[in-house]
């Protein structure tokens, strides 16, 4: 199990930009299975996940070129159809969050598909109903292999079955629930309605690529997709977004340092609420085109809402605020001048990591496993080095970020974590002043 050994209180300086968006990288890869003409997609995070999907998708037969650092070429054109139905396809897939965006593709390509329980953090319960239920909707037949502990979807045209287009009300505003169906839906037969469908950019993203493959979708952008079927998808090229969440790690991380920093080709028009959440915890943010200057701050000083009641940050499907942010938030209040209390609706257990923070010396009130409050030291009392692990992606980074604030030097285990979502992180920090060193 690989470590950071952080020294805290190291002032940040310089520039830095984000790589590529994790969740967009995971869903548009996985659409290269739609069509056997050659995919081209650039600013790719070379991270573990989608390092780890890269190698899932070669398992089943695409052919794959990193062309130069970030930029890959994947070809599908001759798949192994029956390793998909494979014991050692369904372990490798339960292994790896990201396989579930590999089933919509499959099951329109060949009509079939496994779909496994998904790994990946330990936050709590993710349910993939929504995935399964808009598959069956568009006309698969849904079975469950006891020995596989996974679920079969069957649409095999050999059987006079194959994917139908159809209305569907989805039970929440799944991200990856609705990339999925859509993917299976450009390749059905007919008309595919989702309505209460996800509109975060990388949705918006996924339906602009397989547009250009020539796809027919209408209402990008709104929570309405009309789908008609096409027979076949053609090759394209694409580039991915910056990730969001790395640009509000580094607004995070520049205000608990009380640093000036300057996060380039950010995507601004990208980020919906994200820049006033911060500014709503106080933090200064210029907008210089398409960079953020995060000013060095003293204090930094939490608004309370108009009657005067505590401010509270909530998660909430696009264009609210990403749940996968807040963390960082929670974590940044923690030297605010004020209250905020944090409500993390997804996930129920995203926030039992404020423990580690509470023994560093943060004032903390966790009230169930949903909700905290969290009241600010204001700089005057230093959060203390402490030994963490990090259980998940998000809480690693935000515990990265008390390190690096903290008196004295820390140490955070199981990496690994963090590295599943931020490339070369430790690098790429160290570059802007940090002292964060890597023990394997």
């Amino acid at each position: 199990m690989s470590s950071f050994v952080i020294e805290g209180g190291h002032k940040l300086s310089g520039s830095i930009e984000p790589q590529g968006a994790k969740n967009e990288a995971l869903e548009v890869i996985s659409a290269v299975l739609l069509t056997e003409d050659e995919v081209t997609i650039s600013n790719v995070p070379e991270i573990l996940d989608v390092k780890n999907l890269i190698l899932l998708l070669e398992d089943i037969g695409v052919q794959v070129q990193r062309l130069e650092k970030g930029v890959f070429s994947f070809r599908a054109a001759d798949l192994k159809e029956d390793y998909i139905d494979s014991e050692e396809f369904v372990r490798k897939c339960a292994r790896l969050r990201g396989s579930v965006m590999v089933v919509g593709p499959l099951l329109a390509r060949f009509g079939h598909a496994f779909f496994p329980k998904p790994g990946g953090d330990k936050i709590g319960r993710r349910r993939v109903d929504t995935h399964i239920q808009g598959m069956v909707n568009l006309g698969a037949r849904l079975t469950y292999d006891q020995g596989l502990r996974a679920f079969y979807l069957d649409c095999r045209k050999s059987e006079g079955r194959h994917l139908k287009g159809s209305y569907m009300l989805l039970d929440e505003a799944s991200v990856t629930g609705t990339a999925n169906i859509l993917m299976a839906a450009v390749l059905s037969e007919g008309t595919t309605t989702i309505y209460n469908a996800a509109c975060e950019p990388y949705v918006q993203q996924l339906c602009r690529m397989l547009i250009a493959m020539g796809a027919d979708i209408q209402g990008v952008g709104s929570n309405l997709l009309t789908i008609n079927g096409v027979d076949r998808l053609h090759g394209t090229t694409h580039r991915i977004l910056p990730d969001m969440i790395e640009v509000g790690s580094f607004i995070g991380m520049a205000a608990m340092n009380r640093s000036s920093i300057t996060i380039r080709n950010v995507s601004y028009g990208n980020l919906g609420i994200i820049p006033e959440c911060f500014r709503r915890l106080g933090i200064r943010l210029e907008q210089r085109g398409d960079d953020i200057f995060v000013s060095a701050q003293d204090c930094y000083e939490i608004e309370s809402f108009l009657d005067g009641s505590i401010l509270t940050l909530s998660d909430a499907p696009w264009p609210g605020l990403t749940p996968d942010l807040l963390s960082v938030m929670l974590v940044v209040a923690t030297q605010c001048k004020g209250s905020v209390l944090i409500h993390q609706k997804m996930f129920e257990s995203r926030l039992f990591f404020v423990d580690k923070l509470i023994d560093m010396g943060a004032q903390i009130i966790l009230c169930d496993p949903h909700r905290a409050v969290v009241i600010g030291h204001d700089h005057r009392i230093t959060l203390k080095a402490g030994t963490m692990l990090s259980p998940d992606i998000r809480a690693g980074i935000a515990l990265l970020i008390a390190a690096m604030s903290a008196r004295g030097t820390s140490v955070i285990s199981n990496i690994e974590q963090i590295d599943r979502g931020y490339e070369d992180i430790d690098l790429r920090l160290n570059a802007l002043g940090a002292c964060i060193k890597r023990l394997d």
